[in-house]
């Protein structure tokens, strides 16, 4: 049998956003719900959103390979403090 990526939804704070999403993506959407939801309860597709967003910047090496280097670049340009005597 084929294993999802997405097997439980934590429960979690959320920030509201609204996105529009192209029909056959909203398709795609409930249907990935509807074999979550296979697993035990059901899964409203809307809490899908989240961790496929967070799962696609997870495994773009790219988008980490450039924030690691804004992150290294802060560190490099940060004051150092002064002691005070």
């Amino acid at each position: 049998m084929t294993t999802l990526r997405i097997t439980e939804i934590p429960d979690e704070k959320p920030v509201r956003m609204t996105v529009d999403l192209p029909a056959d993506l909203h398709r795609d959407l409930v249907a990935y719900a509807a074999l979550v939801s296979q697993n035990g309860q059901a899964v409203d597709p809307v809490r899908l959103v989240p961790h496929m967003i967070r799962g696609f910047i997870a495994s773009d090496r790219g988008f980490r390979k450039l924030r690691q280097g804004a992150r290294q670049a802060a560190v490099r340009t940060r004051p150092t403090a002064v002691p005070e005597n």
